[in-house]
């Protein structure tokens, strides 16, 4: 019997140890572990006191199904359709203005009001709401992302512990004190609990963010290069610059593109272009930023290639299969010397030439009849397949970290409609989260908010390994009596020990166990010892409840301590040691403030 409980304890610790010193693969060290403990149940069964039969694989294996975990991957779809469709770029940038010129004062604003939220609406769907909008903010404000999630995760647990439903785990605990005879109420804990957010929020705001590494997103390096490239865009009778009128000399309607030249029946027009109105057939030469380009081609006002017999050159905008990318003209090329038009590129690869980019002055001239050099920089479109079949291509050089999918912009009401139906069954308890969150993924899917490829991609398959592993490691060592111990030793380790300096060990022992369990299992696990416990001291309970409510809560050292933790864990590309280092401090904090002021609040 004891030697799957210390064995137990000991893949525990290997464990934490292989995540913590990063030395190893973080889906290496859980795929070892996970490999480990089921060698160890399987050639040595352990059968559980009082029951029939052995604990199986089955039972250790749940944990890849635990709607917890279906939750948080469905979740990160969602947030690629919503990024894939810029869903969220107007809102954020509207957050910007109003957060002021400053680099963190809206960012700060950001936290603050999703911890306020957070005290009213369940913490994980508020942090699901939150990530799109600081994803944009971060981009803006030219901030790395991994020093702004793990604050937004931590911001939202702090807010969650100041009423009943502010988290799950304030509800379990709640539930199962009432089983014994104990009613809490909606603001019992919020005293309490608004002092130690408040205690939290100042180290969250003001010295967690100089903690936290300066990484790039897990989506790999974006392409924010300000350098101008030219295009053209054949105006076709529907086409929307149709009608578009100057002004001051330019056409301000054009948004981010630049227009350099326009050809009108053969006829060029330089600028300034005075009291002009653009007509079906004109011809526009235009620079501009990849960006400016990306958004024209998403809206369906810069067109793709078209053969020369198309009368009529309105393209409509890509679909979400559609990607762009640079590549480079290699010395040597079959292309060098030919214009795009004649070189028969976009036949041979099956993509689009959108744009092309210089480092030597190029004249006033249509892309078209531009003769490619050695060096030149094409910006290119096509489907994913046809832009991965020019990996190895002698001619065009392609920069594979430039790769990214067009966004969908026509589609961003649909993806905001569906995040927000997301949001609000769950909220309001309409269906579980798990449901609402696959049936959005399916929804962002069949609108075609997102592809397939986006999709998968959007997987993240180190959350998947670690929370399927650390569940069974848990179940393990439920089912072997290790929680059950550690919980008893404590009792034990207390007795005759003054009622405040219980206390604060008690809940110190709590917010240890919820960074290496679950928050619900430590809260159903602890509230029946600390309702015990406050019988034995002859006081009343409610100061213990709150012990295991908060402590429960404490789960900031571990990115399994809590599902928001998940939630950040890829947007943010953190490692487990980011959570350690960030995390420990605050569980020292709210530890500290509790065992400060629970004597005096409760008075004890």
């Amino acid at each position: 019997m004891d030697f799957h409980l210390y064995a137990t304890f000991l893949l525990i610790a290997l464990t934490i140890v292989g995540f913590a010193l990063e030395r190893w693969p973080l889906e290496g060290v859980s795929l070892a572990a996970l490999t480990a403990l089921l060698l160890l149940f399987g050639l040595v069964p352990y059968t559980p006191e009082g029951a029939d039969t052995a604990l199986s694989m089955s039972a250790l294996l749940a944990g890849f199904a635990d709607p917890a975990l279906a939750t948080v991957l469905a979740l990160l779809v969602v947030g690629q359709g919503l990024f894939a469709t810029d869903a969220v770029d107007a809102l954020a940038r509207g957050v910007g203005k109003f957060g002021g010129p400053g680099a963190w004062r809206p960012l700060v604003m950001v936290l603050i009001v999703s911890a306020v939220i957070s005290a009213f609406l369940n913490n994980t769907p508020v942090v699901v709401i939150f990530i799109p909008i600081l994803v944009v903010l971060a981009a803006q404000r030219s901030l790395r992302p991994s020093r702004v999630f793990i604050p937004l995760s931590y911001i939202t647990i702090l807010g969650g512990m100041t009423t009943l439903i502010g988290s799950s785990t304030n509800l379990i605990a709640a539930g199962v004190a009432e089983d014994y005879g104990y009613s809490l109420g909606f603001f019992d804990i919020t005293g309490m609990g608004v002092m130690l957010a408040v205690s939290g929020a100042i180290y969250v705001l003001f010295a967690l963010p100089r903690l936290l590494p300066d990484r790039e997103s897990a989506a790999g390096p974006k392409v924010r290069s300000g350098a101008q490239f030219i295009g053209e865009i054949t105006l076709g009778n529907q086409h929307p610059f149709v009608g578009m009128s100057s002004k001051g000399g330019m056409f301000p309607g054009l948004g981010d593109l630049t227009l350099r030249l326009l050809e009108r029946r053969e006829e060029p027009f330089l600028p300034p272009f005075d009291d002009m109105e653009l007509e079906p057939g004109d011809t526009l030469v235009v620079t501009g930023t990849r960006r400016a380009f990306s958004k024209a081609l998403a809206r369906g006002k810069a067109t793709q290639e078209v053969p020369e017999e198309t009368e009529d050159a309105d393209a409509p905008a890509p679909g979400p299969g559609y990607h762009l990318a640079e590549a480079i003209v290699a010395p040597g090329s079959r292309y060098s010397g030919r214009t795009i038009q004649l070189s028969g590129l976009s036949v041979r690869l099956g993509v689009s030439v959108l744009g092309l980019q210089r480092k030597s002055r190029m004249a006033r001239t249509a892309l078209s009849e531009i003769r490619l050099e050695p060096g030149d920089t094409l910006l290119i479109g096509g489907p994913i397949d046809n832009i991965r079949a020019m990996r190895g291509n002698h001619d065009l050089l392609l920069l594979e970290h430039s790769t990214e999918a067009l966004p969908q912009s026509r589609k961003a009401p649909i993806a905001g409609l569906i995040f927000l139906a997301i949001v609000l069954a769950s909220a309001f308890s309409v269906l579980p989260i798990v449901v609402a969150a696959i049936a959005g993924v399916a929804a962002m899917l069949a609108t075609r908010c997102l592809s397939l490829y986006q999709a998968a991609r959007a997987f993240d398959r180190q959350i998947y390994l670690l929370v399927g592993t650390t569940l069974a490691l848990a179940t393990a060592m439920q089912v072997t009596g290790g929680a059950a111990l550690i919980a008893n030793g404590a009792v034990d380790l207390l007795e005759g020990a003054a009622l405040p300096v219980s206390l604060s060990v008690f809940f110190l022992v709590v917010a240890v166990m919820t960074n290496i369990l679950s928050n619900n299992a430590t809260a159903v696990l602890f509230t029946p010892i600390a309702i015990g416990m406050a019988n034995g001291f002859g006081v009343s309970p409610e100061a213990f409840i709150a012990a295991v409510i908060f402590g429960a809560n404490a789960s900031f050292a571990t990115p399994i301590g809590y599902q928001t933790n998940l939630l950040v864990m890829g947007p943010g590309h953190y490692r487990f040691s980011d959570f350690i280092k960030a995390g420990t401090p605050l569980v020292v904090i709210i530890w500290l403030t509790f065992s400060l002021l629970a004597p005096w609040y409760y008075g004890l």
